[in-house]
């Protein structure tokens, strides 16, 4: 079931102005992505670890956008993330768009995050708390570790812009078959929110993470 304008995932979370956040990243050097990810050897050394010396520097990103009242054509959010991960100097590997379909969403999230060329999958849609929104459900299971800061960070931050109405908003995040997986709703506002407070800070270090702890089991 899809309703008119279901962008409203997050409890209209998209329906405010960012116009103080710019997309305005760092570019990186290129390299390959085979899951084997090559890492920055930068980062702080304490007590003799450095916890940065396993980040990817350059990070190859699946960008999916769940939703039935969309098309590829007009996928504000979708265009945002491609924009925003290929100015931070990472690369698109696939972008994708599905329906708000429990099974669909499953089965390409779980595709996508085996992908070989695939370091992370980030989603768009399907986090609010109307009918069709599934996409948590749909993740939840592929997950073989939590994220639970991503989303404790996103409704943080997005109450410093909404309010008390960020609480409709489900956004989450796991790793999954090594990948890191995050879902952040379906506005263009909460897609930058997500985006620059969060993942771009962040992305490379989870990613580095989560492929030595693949590499480990």
């Amino acid at each position: 079931m899809s309703h008119e304008g279901h962008d409203h995932d997050s409890s209209d979370t998209e329906n405010h102005e960012h116009d103080d956040h710019e997309h305005s990243h760092g570019g990186h050097d290129s390299h390959g992505h085979d899951h084997g990810h090559d890492h920055d050897h930068g980062g702080h050394d304490h007590d003799g670890h450095d916890h940065h010396a396993h980040d990817t520097e350059t990070v190859s990103v699946a960008v999916l956008t769940v939703s039935s009242s969309r098309s590829l054509e007009d996928d504000v959010s979708g265009d945002w993330l491609v924009e925003a991960f290929e100015d931070a100097g990472h690369e698109v590997a696939v972008r994708e768009l599905v329906g708000d379909d429990f099974e669909t969403v499953q089965a390409t999230v779980d595709r996508l995050a085996r992908r070989g060329d695939t370091d992370a999958v980030v989603t768009t849609g399907g986090t609010g708390v109307t009918p069709d929104d599934v996409t948590p459900e749909a993740v939840a299971p592929l997950f073989e570790k939590t994220l639970p800061g991503f989303g404790e960070l996103f409704r943080r931050r997005s109450y410093e812009e909404v309010g008390t109405r960020t609480v409709g908003s489900r956004a989450t995040a796991g790793i999954a078959d090594g990948t890191v997986v995050c879902c952040l709703p379906g506005s263009e506002n909460a897609v930058r929110l997500g985006t620059e407070a969060i993942l771009l800070p962040e992305l490379g270090h989870l990613t580095g993470l989560a492929a030595r702890d693949e590499s480990a089991e």
